[in-house]
């Protein structure tokens, strides 16, 4: 009979917060995907899971950078939905959706993590900079309109 190890909640949060933070300085790159070379917010999502959770199991199609589009359809999030578990709060080491302007979808995410004197922080690509890791103040806060939980590891 096989043993099954359930990874350590705690040990694993931790895990993803650090996969996260390895990113930081990675430039801004539209709808790129790796360390170093370049990253957008969802690239940066796709590559902790890579490193914390195994392959993908979609290859997302091509998307737009506007906050504002025609469409209206909350294609990102019913992705989410069904990959990710939804969780009713973001702890460390989830990850956060964001609607940047009323009506339009939420295109934005971000990975909940802490600073040194435990305030909530979130890892994200900054359109035009890079991935870095800012204090989520009310305005972020005000911004979520969900938040999932990664998957255990393949």
């Amino acid at each position: 009979m096989a043993v099954v190890v359930v990874p350590d909640p705690c040990e694993r949060r931790a895990r993803i917060v650090a996969s996260a933070r390895g990113w930081i300085g990675t430039p801004y790159r539209h709808q790129a995907s790796l360390r170093s070379a370049g990253a957008d917010c969802l690239g940066l999502v796709r590559g902790v899971w890579r490193e914390i959770v195994g392959p993908e199991p979609v290859t997302p199609p091509p998307y737009t950078r506007a906050w504002d589009e025609c469409a209206r359809e909350e294609t990102l999030w019913r992705a989410l939905d069904e990959l990710l578990d939804p969780t009713p709060e973001a702890l460390e080491g989830d990850i956060l959706l964001f609607r940047m302007m009323d009506g339009a979808p939420a295109k934005h995410l971000a990975i909940r993590a802490s600073d040194p004197g435990g305030r909530p922080t979130i890892i994200h690509a900054y359109s035009g900079r890079s991935v870095v890791e800012t204090a989520l103040t009310f305005g972020w806060r005000s911004r979520t309109v969900a938040t999932f939980g990664f998957p255990v590891e393949n």
